[in-house]
Protein backbone atom coordinates (compact mmCIF):
# COMPACT_ATOMS: atom_id res chain seq x y z
CA UNK A 1 0.00 0.00 0.00
CA UNK A 2 1.09 3.63 -0.65
CA UNK A 3 2.28 5.70 2.21
CA UNK A 4 0.02 7.91 1.66
CA UNK A 5 -2.89 5.74 1.15
CA UNK A 6 -2.32 4.38 4.14
CA UNK A 7 -1.99 7.16 6.69
CA UNK A 8 -5.09 8.93 4.96
CA UNK A 9 -7.37 5.91 5.84
CA UNK A 10 -5.59 5.66 9.62
CA UNK A 11 -6.29 9.72 10.04
CA UNK A 12 -9.76 9.74 8.47
CA UNK A 13 -10.67 6.84 11.19
CA UNK A 14 -9.48 8.63 13.99
CA UNK A 15 -11.41 11.63 12.14
CA UNK A 16 -14.30 9.67 12.51
CA UNK A 17 -14.01 7.95 15.81
CA UNK A 18 -14.07 11.85 17.18
CA UNK A 19 -17.57 12.10 15.31
CA UNK A 20 -16.01 14.32 12.53
CA UNK A 21 -17.98 14.33 9.72
CA UNK A 22 -17.38 12.11 6.86
CA UNK A 23 -17.02 14.81 3.81
CA UNK A 24 -14.04 16.27 6.01
CA UNK A 25 -11.24 15.29 4.52
CA UNK A 26 -7.71 14.79 6.53
CA UNK A 27 -6.07 17.32 3.56
CA UNK A 28 -2.98 15.08 4.09
CA UNK A 29 0.86 16.79 2.58
CA UNK A 30 4.01 16.49 1.95
CA UNK A 31 6.12 18.37 4.72
CA UNK A 32 7.58 21.58 3.47
CA UNK A 33 10.57 21.27 6.04
CA UNK A 34 12.04 18.10 8.02
CA UNK A 35 11.14 19.89 10.86
CA UNK A 36 7.87 19.57 10.90
CA UNK A 37 8.09 15.57 9.70
CA UNK A 38 7.16 13.71 6.81
CA UNK A 39 3.93 14.66 5.87
CA UNK A 40 0.97 16.78 7.43
CA UNK A 41 -2.43 16.45 8.41
CA UNK A 42 -4.02 19.84 7.89
CA UNK A 43 -7.91 18.54 7.90
CA UNK A 44 -8.53 19.48 11.99
CA UNK A 45 -8.88 23.43 10.81
CA UNK A 46 -11.37 22.48 7.75
CA UNK A 47 -13.47 20.18 10.02
CA UNK A 48 -12.96 22.90 12.87
CA UNK A 49 -14.75 25.37 10.94
CA UNK A 50 -17.23 23.15 9.59
CA UNK A 51 -17.65 22.23 13.64
CA UNK A 52 -17.67 25.26 15.13
CA UNK A 53 -14.98 24.53 17.41
CA UNK A 54 -11.53 25.08 18.01
CA UNK A 55 -9.05 23.55 15.77
CA UNK A 56 -6.07 22.91 18.10
CA UNK A 57 -8.14 21.09 20.44
CA UNK A 58 -9.89 18.73 17.55
CA UNK A 59 -6.56 17.80 16.38
CA UNK A 60 -5.55 16.76 20.10
CA UNK A 61 -9.01 14.34 19.85
CA UNK A 62 -7.86 13.61 16.30
CA UNK A 63 -3.99 12.75 18.10
CA UNK A 64 -5.59 10.71 20.83
CA UNK A 65 -7.51 8.15 18.51
CA UNK A 66 -4.89 8.07 16.14
CA UNK A 67 -2.72 4.50 15.97
CA UNK A 68 0.41 4.79 13.64
CA UNK A 69 1.82 2.07 15.78
CA UNK A 70 5.04 1.02 13.96
CA UNK A 71 4.53 3.61 11.33
CA UNK A 72 5.47 6.60 12.96
CA UNK A 73 7.93 7.24 15.56
CA UNK A 74 6.65 10.47 16.43
CA UNK A 75 3.53 12.59 16.04
CA UNK A 76 2.86 16.27 17.28
CA UNK A 77 0.63 19.13 17.06
CA UNK A 78 2.00 22.45 15.51
CA UNK A 79 0.55 26.08 14.83
CA UNK A 80 -3.52 26.10 14.84
CA UNK A 81 -3.75 22.57 14.73
CA UNK A 82 -1.06 20.47 12.07
CA UNK A 83 -0.42 17.06 12.79
CA UNK A 84 3.08 16.25 11.76
CA UNK A 85 3.95 12.90 10.94
CA UNK A 86 7.32 11.77 12.01
CA UNK A 87 7.76 8.23 10.13
CA UNK A 88 9.45 5.75 11.35
CA UNK A 89 12.88 4.94 9.73
CA UNK A 90 12.10 0.64 10.82
CA UNK A 91 9.21 1.31 8.92
CA UNK A 92 10.46 2.77 5.71
CA UNK A 93 13.40 0.11 5.31
CA UNK A 94 10.04 -2.05 5.82
CA UNK A 95 8.09 -0.67 2.93
CA UNK A 96 11.70 -0.74 0.68
CA UNK A 97 11.39 -4.82 1.29
CA UNK A 98 7.73 -4.90 0.24
CA UNK A 99 6.86 -5.34 -4.11
CA UNK A 100 5.81 -2.39 -5.97
CA UNK A 101 2.17 -2.32 -7.12
CA UNK A 102 1.88 -0.27 -9.83
CA UNK A 103 -1.44 -1.58 -11.43
CA UNK A 104 -4.78 0.93 -11.27
CA UNK A 105 -7.57 -0.03 -9.25
CA UNK A 106 -9.91 0.44 -12.34
CA UNK A 107 -8.18 -0.39 -15.59
CA UNK A 108 -9.30 1.98 -18.34
CA UNK A 109 -9.11 2.09 -22.05
CA UNK A 110 -7.18 5.41 -22.86
CA UNK A 111 -7.24 6.56 -26.48
CA UNK A 112 -4.53 9.47 -26.75
CA UNK A 113 -4.67 11.97 -29.73
CA UNK A 114 -0.63 13.24 -30.05
CA UNK A 115 1.74 13.87 -32.39
CA UNK A 116 -0.58 14.41 -35.63
CA UNK A 117 2.02 16.16 -38.46
CA UNK A 118 0.70 17.16 -41.44
CA UNK A 119 2.39 14.81 -44.16
CA UNK A 120 2.19 18.00 -46.88
CA UNK A 121 5.53 18.57 -44.76
CA UNK A 122 8.52 17.66 -43.17
CA UNK A 123 8.14 17.29 -38.55
CA UNK A 124 9.19 20.80 -37.46
CA UNK A 125 10.19 21.61 -33.82
CA UNK A 126 6.37 22.60 -33.98
CA UNK A 127 5.47 18.98 -33.45
CA UNK A 128 7.88 17.91 -30.45
CA UNK A 129 5.77 18.63 -27.64
CA UNK A 130 2.86 16.80 -28.82
CA UNK A 131 4.78 14.04 -29.95
CA UNK A 132 6.81 13.76 -26.98
CA UNK A 133 4.19 14.87 -24.00
CA UNK A 134 1.92 12.65 -25.62
CA UNK A 135 4.42 9.39 -25.68
CA UNK A 136 5.25 9.95 -21.38
CA UNK A 137 1.82 10.22 -20.95
CA UNK A 138 1.29 6.86 -22.78
CA UNK A 139 4.03 5.37 -21.28
CA UNK A 140 2.74 6.47 -17.48
CA UNK A 141 -0.48 5.00 -18.44
CA UNK A 142 0.73 1.92 -19.60
CA UNK A 143 2.60 1.16 -16.73
CA UNK A 144 -0.39 1.93 -14.44
CA UNK A 145 -1.91 -1.04 -16.28
CA UNK A 146 -4.09 0.73 -18.45
CA UNK A 147 -5.17 -0.58 -22.00
CA UNK A 148 -3.72 2.60 -24.28
CA UNK A 149 -4.50 3.30 -27.63
CA UNK A 150 -2.25 5.79 -29.32
CA UNK A 151 -4.04 7.70 -32.23
CA UNK A 152 -2.16 9.78 -34.54
CA UNK A 153 -4.10 11.86 -36.54
CA UNK A 154 -1.83 12.94 -39.43
CA UNK A 155 -3.40 15.48 -41.73
CA UNK A 156 -3.29 13.57 -44.89
CA UNK A 157 -6.02 15.57 -46.90
CA UNK A 158 -7.19 18.48 -48.59
CA UNK A 159 -6.53 21.20 -51.13
CA UNK A 160 -2.87 21.55 -50.90
CA UNK A 161 -2.85 17.58 -51.69
CA UNK A 162 -4.16 18.64 -55.30
CA UNK A 163 -0.95 20.67 -55.63
CA UNK A 164 1.56 18.50 -54.36
CA UNK A 165 0.36 15.63 -56.53
CA UNK A 166 0.18 17.34 -59.49
CA UNK A 167 3.68 18.25 -59.29
CA UNK A 168 5.04 15.14 -58.25
CA UNK A 169 2.87 13.58 -61.25
CA UNK A 170 5.55 16.15 -63.12
CA UNK A 171 8.57 14.66 -61.66
CA UNK A 172 7.13 10.86 -62.38
CA UNK A 173 6.51 11.90 -65.71
CA UNK A 174 10.46 12.86 -66.37
CA UNK A 175 11.15 9.63 -64.66
CA UNK A 176 12.64 10.30 -60.94
CA UNK A 177 11.53 8.07 -58.75
CA UNK A 178 9.33 9.12 -55.77
CA UNK A 179 11.59 8.16 -52.53
CA UNK A 180 14.16 10.97 -54.48
CA UNK A 181 11.45 13.36 -55.94
CA UNK A 182 10.14 13.89 -52.32
CA UNK A 183 13.70 13.44 -50.20
CA UNK A 184 12.86 17.05 -49.41
CA UNK A 185 9.47 17.41 -48.29
CA UNK A 186 9.78 21.04 -46.77
CA UNK A 187 11.31 21.92 -50.66
CA UNK A 188 9.16 19.56 -52.84
CA UNK A 189 6.35 21.61 -51.00
CA UNK A 190 8.14 25.23 -51.59
CA UNK A 191 8.72 23.87 -55.32
CA UNK A 192 5.40 22.80 -55.94
CA UNK A 193 3.29 26.13 -53.77
CA UNK A 194 5.83 28.55 -56.49
CA UNK A 195 4.77 26.14 -59.91
CA UNK A 196 1.04 27.04 -58.43
CA UNK A 197 1.46 30.49 -58.12
CA UNK A 198 3.32 30.79 -61.42
CA UNK A 199 1.62 28.49 -63.77
CA UNK A 200 -2.33 29.11 -64.09
CA UNK A 201 -2.23 25.84 -66.10
CA UNK A 202 -0.67 23.72 -63.46
CA UNK A 203 -2.92 25.78 -60.68
CA UNK A 204 -6.28 24.55 -62.62
CA UNK A 205 -4.89 20.85 -62.52
CA UNK A 206 -4.04 21.15 -59.27
CA UNK A 207 -7.60 22.30 -58.17
CA UNK A 208 -9.32 19.60 -60.48
CA UNK A 209 -7.06 16.95 -58.77
CA UNK A 210 -8.40 18.03 -55.89
CA UNK A 211 -12.11 16.94 -56.59
CA UNK A 212 -11.00 13.68 -58.36
CA UNK A 213 -9.31 12.27 -55.18
CA UNK A 214 -11.57 13.30 -53.08
CA UNK A 215 -14.15 10.99 -55.75
CA UNK A 216 -12.31 7.94 -55.67
CA UNK A 217 -10.33 8.61 -59.28
CA UNK A 218 -7.87 5.71 -59.27
CA UNK A 219 -4.79 7.42 -60.73
CA UNK A 220 -4.71 10.75 -57.79
CA UNK A 221 -5.51 8.29 -55.77
CA UNK A 222 -2.10 6.16 -56.56
CA UNK A 223 0.15 9.49 -56.91
CA UNK A 224 -1.54 10.28 -53.17
CA UNK A 225 -0.60 7.05 -51.91
CA UNK A 226 3.25 7.47 -53.14
CA UNK A 227 3.62 10.98 -51.42
CA UNK A 228 1.49 9.46 -48.73
CA UNK A 229 4.22 6.67 -48.25
CA UNK A 230 7.60 8.48 -48.28
CA UNK A 231 6.19 11.33 -45.94
CA UNK A 232 5.06 8.42 -43.24
CA UNK A 233 8.24 6.72 -43.81
CA UNK A 234 10.40 9.97 -42.89
CA UNK A 235 7.80 10.70 -39.34
CA UNK A 236 7.90 7.15 -38.49
CA UNK A 237 12.38 7.28 -38.74
CA UNK A 238 11.78 10.38 -36.71
CA UNK A 239 9.89 9.38 -33.81
CA UNK A 240 12.26 6.11 -33.86
CA UNK A 241 15.23 8.54 -33.37
CA UNK A 242 13.08 10.21 -30.65
CA UNK A 243 12.71 7.03 -29.38
CA UNK A 244 8.72 7.16 -28.82
CA UNK A 245 6.53 4.81 -29.26
CA UNK A 246 4.62 5.62 -32.12
CA UNK A 247 4.49 3.19 -35.31
CA UNK A 248 2.62 2.73 -38.14
CA UNK A 249 -0.21 0.83 -37.07
CA UNK A 250 -1.16 4.09 -34.58
CA UNK A 251 -1.86 6.31 -37.68
CA UNK A 252 -5.43 7.03 -38.15
CA UNK A 253 -5.11 9.84 -40.57
CA UNK A 254 -7.76 12.69 -41.68
CA UNK A 255 -8.81 10.43 -44.44
CA UNK A 256 -9.64 7.83 -42.77
CA UNK A 257 -12.85 9.14 -41.34
CA UNK A 258 -13.67 10.42 -44.90
CA UNK A 259 -16.50 7.76 -45.41
CA UNK A 260 -18.52 9.20 -41.64
CA UNK A 261 -18.46 12.59 -42.70
CA UNK A 262 -21.19 12.80 -44.47
CA UNK A 263 -23.44 11.06 -41.92
CA UNK A 264 -21.91 13.28 -38.92
CA UNK A 265 -23.08 16.83 -40.46
CA UNK A 266 -26.37 15.32 -41.63
CA UNK A 267 -26.98 14.27 -38.05
CA UNK A 268 -26.07 17.64 -36.26
CA UNK A 269 -28.25 19.01 -39.17
CA UNK A 270 -31.24 16.47 -37.96
CA UNK A 271 -30.93 17.23 -34.41
CA UNK A 272 -31.10 20.61 -35.00
CA UNK A 273 -27.71 21.06 -33.84
CA UNK A 274 -26.51 22.45 -37.57
CA UNK A 275 -28.15 25.36 -39.46
CA UNK A 276 -27.75 26.77 -43.18
CA UNK A 277 -25.79 29.98 -42.95
CA UNK A 278 -24.29 31.55 -46.22
CA UNK A 279 -24.55 28.69 -47.68
CA UNK A 280 -22.66 26.40 -45.27
CA UNK A 281 -23.66 24.10 -42.17
CA UNK A 282 -22.86 25.54 -38.71
CA UNK A 283 -23.43 24.86 -35.51
CA UNK A 284 -23.66 27.65 -32.95
CA UNK A 285 -23.06 27.21 -29.51
CA UNK A 286 -24.19 29.53 -27.04
CA UNK A 287 -22.15 27.84 -24.16
CA UNK A 288 -19.35 29.42 -25.80
CA UNK A 289 -20.93 33.08 -26.13
CA UNK A 290 -18.96 36.01 -26.49
CA UNK A 291 -19.12 38.70 -24.25
CA UNK A 292 -22.13 40.97 -26.30
CA UNK A 293 -23.84 36.78 -26.00
CA UNK A 294 -23.47 35.92 -29.61
CA UNK A 295 -22.54 32.42 -29.73
CA UNK A 296 -19.39 30.87 -30.91
CA UNK A 297 -19.84 29.09 -34.37
CA UNK A 298 -18.01 26.10 -35.68
CA UNK A 299 -18.60 25.10 -39.17
CA UNK A 300 -18.76 21.43 -39.91
CA UNK A 301 -19.62 21.91 -43.96
CA UNK A 302 -18.03 24.13 -46.39
CA UNK A 303 -21.08 26.18 -48.85
CA UNK A 304 -19.12 24.05 -51.56
CA UNK A 305 -19.98 20.78 -49.63
CA UNK A 306 -15.82 20.03 -48.59
CA UNK A 307 -15.31 19.48 -44.86
CA UNK A 308 -13.20 20.63 -41.98
CA UNK A 309 -11.37 20.22 -39.27
CA UNK A 310 -14.12 20.15 -36.72
CA UNK A 311 -16.38 17.34 -39.55
CA UNK A 312 -13.16 14.86 -39.33
CA UNK A 313 -12.71 15.62 -35.38
CA UNK A 314 -16.14 14.46 -34.91
CA UNK A 315 -16.14 11.88 -36.77
CA UNK A 316 -12.98 10.62 -34.92
CA UNK A 317 -14.84 10.98 -31.32
CA UNK A 318 -17.27 8.54 -32.69
CA UNK A 319 -14.88 5.78 -34.06
CA UNK A 320 -12.86 6.34 -30.43
CA UNK A 321 -16.24 5.79 -28.70
CA UNK A 322 -18.10 3.42 -30.73
CA UNK A 323 -14.74 0.96 -32.19
CA UNK A 324 -11.81 1.50 -29.69
CA UNK A 325 -14.72 1.99 -27.22
CA UNK A 326 -12.57 4.21 -24.77
CA UNK A 327 -13.26 5.50 -21.17
CA UNK A 328 -11.29 7.99 -21.61
CA UNK A 329 -9.95 10.04 -24.51
CA UNK A 330 -6.82 12.25 -24.24
CA UNK A 331 -5.58 15.02 -26.64
CA UNK A 332 -2.21 16.80 -26.77
CA UNK A 333 -3.04 19.63 -28.44
CA UNK A 334 -1.44 22.91 -28.20
CA UNK A 335 -3.16 26.10 -26.60
CA UNK A 336 -4.35 28.14 -29.44
CA UNK A 337 -6.63 25.11 -30.41
CA UNK A 338 -8.27 25.47 -27.30
CA UNK A 339 -11.62 26.73 -28.79
CA UNK A 340 -12.02 24.16 -31.58
CA UNK A 341 -11.28 21.66 -28.63
CA UNK A 342 -14.07 23.30 -26.68
CA UNK A 343 -16.24 23.34 -29.39
CA UNK A 344 -15.56 19.75 -30.69
CA UNK A 345 -16.53 18.40 -27.11
CA UNK A 346 -19.27 20.84 -26.91
CA UNK A 347 -20.63 19.10 -30.02
CA UNK A 348 -20.16 16.36 -29.27
CA UNK A 349 -21.82 15.67 -25.82
CA UNK A 350 -24.75 17.60 -27.80
CA UNK A 351 -25.20 15.37 -30.12
CA UNK A 352 -24.85 12.37 -27.96
CA UNK A 353 -21.88 11.04 -29.82
CA UNK A 354 -20.05 10.79 -26.71
CA UNK A 355 -21.78 10.06 -23.69
CA UNK A 356 -21.07 12.03 -20.45
CA UNK A 357 -18.93 9.01 -18.82
CA UNK A 358 -16.22 9.34 -21.02
CA UNK A 359 -13.80 11.46 -20.43
CA UNK A 360 -12.65 13.66 -22.80
CA UNK A 361 -9.64 15.88 -22.07
CA UNK A 362 -7.59 18.59 -24.28
CA UNK A 363 -4.28 18.79 -22.60
CA UNK A 364 -2.70 22.15 -23.72
CA UNK A 365 0.83 22.96 -24.17
CA UNK A 366 2.20 26.05 -24.88
CA UNK A 367 5.27 27.34 -27.07
CA UNK A 368 8.88 26.33 -28.05
CA UNK A 369 10.65 29.96 -28.05
CA UNK A 370 13.89 30.87 -29.02
CA UNK A 371 15.73 33.33 -27.16
CA UNK A 372 14.14 36.26 -28.51
CA UNK A 373 11.14 35.56 -26.90
CA UNK A 374 9.45 34.42 -30.18
CA UNK A 375 8.84 31.12 -31.45
CA UNK A 376 12.08 29.00 -32.17
CA UNK A 377 12.84 29.35 -35.77
CA UNK A 378 16.48 28.90 -38.37
CA UNK A 379 19.01 32.08 -38.08
CA UNK A 380 17.05 33.36 -41.42
CA UNK A 381 13.72 32.83 -39.89
CA UNK A 382 12.70 29.66 -41.81
CA UNK A 383 11.03 26.89 -39.79
CA UNK A 384 13.12 24.73 -37.83
CA UNK A 385 12.98 21.03 -38.70
CA UNK A 386 13.09 18.03 -36.34
CA UNK A 387 15.53 16.16 -38.02
CA UNK A 388 17.84 18.86 -38.52
CA UNK A 389 17.18 19.63 -34.51
CA UNK A 390 17.98 15.78 -33.46
CA UNK A 391 20.87 15.90 -35.56
CA UNK A 392 22.62 19.09 -33.91
CA UNK A 393 21.72 17.65 -30.35
CA UNK A 394 23.69 14.43 -31.22
CA UNK A 395 26.67 16.20 -32.26
CA UNK A 396 26.86 18.57 -29.56
CA UNK A 397 26.33 15.74 -27.48
CA UNK A 398 29.32 13.75 -28.87
CA UNK A 399 31.89 16.60 -29.01
CA UNK A 400 31.00 17.08 -24.63
CA UNK A 401 31.70 13.25 -24.15
CA UNK A 402 34.64 13.47 -26.15
CA UNK A 403 35.58 16.33 -24.06
CA UNK A 404 34.94 14.56 -20.62
CA UNK A 405 35.72 10.54 -21.37
CA UNK A 406 38.75 9.58 -23.37
CA UNK A 407 38.10 6.33 -22.00
CA UNK A 408 35.31 4.91 -24.59
CA UNK A 409 35.46 4.13 -27.72
CA UNK A 410 34.40 5.28 -30.45
CA UNK A 411 31.22 3.14 -30.96
CA UNK A 412 30.45 3.47 -27.34
CA UNK A 413 30.61 7.54 -27.36
CA UNK A 414 27.93 7.49 -30.90
CA UNK A 415 25.60 5.12 -28.58
CA UNK A 416 26.27 7.60 -25.59
CA UNK A 417 25.73 10.83 -26.99
CA UNK A 418 22.67 9.48 -28.86
CA UNK A 419 21.52 8.79 -25.57
CA UNK A 420 22.68 12.62 -24.07
CA UNK A 421 21.25 14.43 -27.25
CA UNK A 422 18.14 12.96 -27.60
CA UNK A 423 17.69 12.60 -23.79
CA UNK A 424 18.55 16.80 -23.27
CA UNK A 425 16.09 17.78 -25.85
CA UNK A 426 13.03 15.97 -24.41
CA UNK A 427 14.29 16.23 -20.96
CA UNK A 428 14.32 19.73 -21.10
CA UNK A 429 10.80 20.29 -22.84
CA UNK A 430 9.11 17.58 -20.30
CA UNK A 431 10.84 19.22 -17.41
CA UNK A 432 8.46 22.45 -18.05
CA UNK A 433 5.14 22.80 -17.30
CA UNK A 434 2.94 22.01 -19.94
CA UNK A 435 0.93 24.94 -20.12
CA UNK A 436 4.14 27.29 -20.13
CA UNK A 437 5.87 28.34 -22.81
CA UNK A 438 9.59 28.00 -22.82
CA UNK A 439 13.21 29.02 -23.81
CA UNK A 440 15.13 26.78 -26.08
CA UNK A 441 18.74 26.70 -24.72
CA UNK A 442 21.33 24.28 -25.76
CA UNK A 443 23.60 25.32 -22.81
CA UNK A 444 21.27 25.06 -20.11
CA UNK A 445 19.42 21.49 -21.64
CA UNK A 446 23.26 20.24 -22.23
CA UNK A 447 24.49 20.93 -19.07
CA UNK A 448 25.69 18.29 -15.96
CA UNK A 449 24.83 20.10 -13.45
CA UNK A 450 21.01 21.11 -12.43
CA UNK A 451 17.62 19.65 -13.36
CA UNK A 452 18.99 18.01 -16.87
CA UNK A 453 18.34 14.49 -18.34
CA UNK A 454 22.70 14.84 -18.51
CA UNK A 455 22.37 15.35 -14.89
CA UNK A 456 20.30 12.35 -14.07
CA UNK A 457 21.56 10.13 -16.45
CA UNK A 458 25.15 10.66 -14.59
CA UNK A 459 23.34 9.93 -11.40
CA UNK A 460 22.83 6.69 -12.78
CA UNK A 461 26.05 5.75 -14.11
CA UNK A 462 27.19 6.88 -11.32
CA UNK A 463 25.15 4.04 -9.35
CA UNK A 464 26.66 1.65 -11.59
CA UNK A 465 30.15 2.52 -10.92
CA UNK A 466 29.27 1.90 -7.55
CA UNK A 467 28.75 -1.95 -8.59
CA UNK A 468 31.47 -2.37 -10.82
CA UNK A 469 34.07 -1.30 -8.40
CA UNK A 470 31.85 -3.85 -5.77
CA UNK A 471 32.34 -6.25 -8.65
CA UNK A 472 28.74 -6.78 -7.96
CA UNK A 473 25.43 -7.12 -10.44
CA UNK A 474 23.28 -4.44 -9.50
CA UNK A 475 20.18 -5.75 -11.04
CA UNK A 476 20.07 -9.00 -9.43
CA UNK A 477 21.28 -7.63 -6.21
CA UNK A 478 19.30 -7.50 -2.80
CA UNK A 479 19.87 -7.03 0.77
CA UNK A 480 18.01 -5.68 3.95
CA UNK A 481 18.14 -1.72 4.18
CA UNK A 482 19.01 -0.35 7.85
CA UNK A 483 18.38 3.08 7.93
CA UNK A 484 20.84 5.18 10.47
CA UNK A 485 21.81 8.61 8.79
CA UNK A 486 19.25 11.33 7.76
CA UNK A 487 20.35 11.24 4.21
CA UNK A 488 19.32 7.45 4.15
CA UNK A 489 16.03 8.39 5.43
CA UNK A 490 15.70 11.01 3.06
CA UNK A 491 16.41 8.55 0.07
CA UNK A 492 14.34 5.62 1.48
CA UNK A 493 11.50 8.45 1.97
CA UNK A 494 12.45 9.84 -1.65
CA UNK A 495 12.02 6.46 -3.19
CA UNK A 496 9.16 5.28 -1.51
CA UNK A 497 7.26 8.58 -3.15
CA UNK A 498 7.56 7.29 -6.86
CA UNK A 499 3.98 5.60 -7.08
CA UNK A 500 2.11 8.08 -5.75
CA UNK A 501 3.57 10.50 -7.78
CA UNK A 502 2.89 7.98 -10.91
CA UNK A 503 -0.78 8.06 -9.87
CA UNK A 504 -0.60 11.85 -9.72
CA UNK A 505 0.63 12.44 -13.27
CA UNK A 506 -1.49 9.36 -14.61
CA UNK A 507 -4.55 11.86 -13.77
CA UNK A 508 -3.01 15.14 -14.32
CA UNK A 509 -1.07 14.67 -17.38
CA UNK A 510 2.21 16.95 -16.25
CA UNK A 511 5.27 15.27 -17.00
CA UNK A 512 7.18 17.88 -15.25
CA UNK A 513 6.12 16.61 -12.00
CA UNK A 514 8.00 13.43 -13.07
CA UNK A 515 11.01 15.48 -13.97
CA UNK A 516 10.84 17.18 -10.60
CA UNK A 517 11.01 13.91 -8.69
CA UNK A 518 13.71 12.32 -10.18
CA UNK A 519 15.62 15.20 -10.08
CA UNK A 520 15.35 15.44 -6.17
CA UNK A 521 16.06 11.48 -6.14
CA UNK A 522 19.28 12.07 -7.99
CA UNK A 523 19.92 14.76 -5.57
CA UNK A 524 18.88 12.58 -2.97
CA UNK A 525 21.58 10.19 -3.60
CA UNK A 526 24.19 12.49 -3.93
CA UNK A 527 23.77 13.82 -0.75
CA UNK A 528 23.45 9.76 0.19
CA UNK A 529 26.60 9.20 -1.47
CA UNK A 530 28.86 11.99 -0.44
CA UNK A 531 27.86 11.67 3.52
CA UNK A 532 27.61 7.57 3.57
CA UNK A 533 31.05 5.91 2.41
CA UNK A 534 29.77 2.70 0.84
CA UNK A 535 32.94 0.85 -0.12
CA UNK A 536 35.07 1.82 2.07
CA UNK A 537 37.03 -0.50 4.57
CA UNK A 538 36.03 0.63 7.82
CA UNK A 539 32.06 0.74 6.82
CA UNK A 540 30.73 -2.61 8.51
CA UNK A 541 29.36 -5.07 6.49
CA UNK A 542 25.94 -5.07 7.11
CA UNK A 543 25.74 -1.27 6.50
CA UNK A 544 27.90 -1.31 3.31
CA UNK A 545 25.27 -4.02 1.72
CA UNK A 546 22.42 -1.66 3.17
CA UNK A 547 23.54 1.10 1.41
CA UNK A 548 24.19 -1.14 -1.90
CA UNK A 549 20.58 -2.14 -1.63
CA UNK A 550 19.49 1.75 -1.33
CA UNK A 551 21.64 2.82 -4.38
CA UNK A 552 20.63 0.00 -6.12
CA UNK A 553 16.78 1.24 -5.62
CA UNK A 554 17.93 4.47 -6.35
CA UNK A 555 19.44 3.21 -9.64
CA UNK A 556 16.41 1.22 -10.66
CA UNK A 557 14.12 4.22 -9.58
CA UNK A 558 15.86 6.32 -11.79
CA UNK A 559 16.44 4.22 -14.83
CA UNK A 560 12.12 3.41 -14.39
CA UNK A 561 11.39 6.97 -14.03
CA UNK A 562 13.28 7.97 -17.09
CA UNK A 563 12.15 5.01 -19.34
CA UNK A 564 8.27 6.71 -18.57
CA UNK A 565 9.98 9.64 -20.15
CA UNK A 566 11.27 7.90 -22.77
CA UNK A 567 14.86 8.77 -21.76
CA UNK A 568 17.37 6.38 -22.01
CA UNK A 569 20.30 5.67 -19.56
CA UNK A 570 23.89 4.44 -19.30
CA UNK A 571 25.79 2.19 -17.33
CA UNK A 572 29.00 4.58 -18.22
CA UNK A 573 29.40 7.72 -19.94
Amino acid sequence: MRIKELLNQRVSAAMRAVGIPSECSPTLALSGKPQFGDYQANGAMGAAKHMKTNPRELAQKILDNLDLNGIAEKVEIAGPGFINIHLASEFLANSLAEPKSSAATIRQTVVIDHSSPNLAKEMHVGHLRSTIIGDAISRVLEYRGHRVIRQNHMGDWGTQFGMLIAELEEHLGEGEQAELALNDLELFYQQSKKHFDADPEFADRARAYVVKLQSGDQHCRNLWQQFISVSVAHNLDIYERLNVGLREQHIAAESSYNHDLENVVQELIDQGLAIESDGAKVVFLDELADKNGEPSPMIVQKSGGGYLYASSDLAALRHRVNNLKADRILYFIDARQSLHMKQVFITGRKANFVPDQISLEHHAFGTMMGSDGRPFKTRSGGTVKLADLLVEAVERAEHLVREKNTELSDEEIEIVARKIGIGAIKYADLSITRTNDYIFNWDAMMSFEGNTAPYLQYAYTRICSIFRKANIEEETFSAPVEIIEAQEKSLAFKLLQFDELIDQVATDCYPHVLCAYLYEVASAFMSFYEHCPILKADVPQKTQLSRLQLSALAAATLSQGLDLLGIEVMEKM
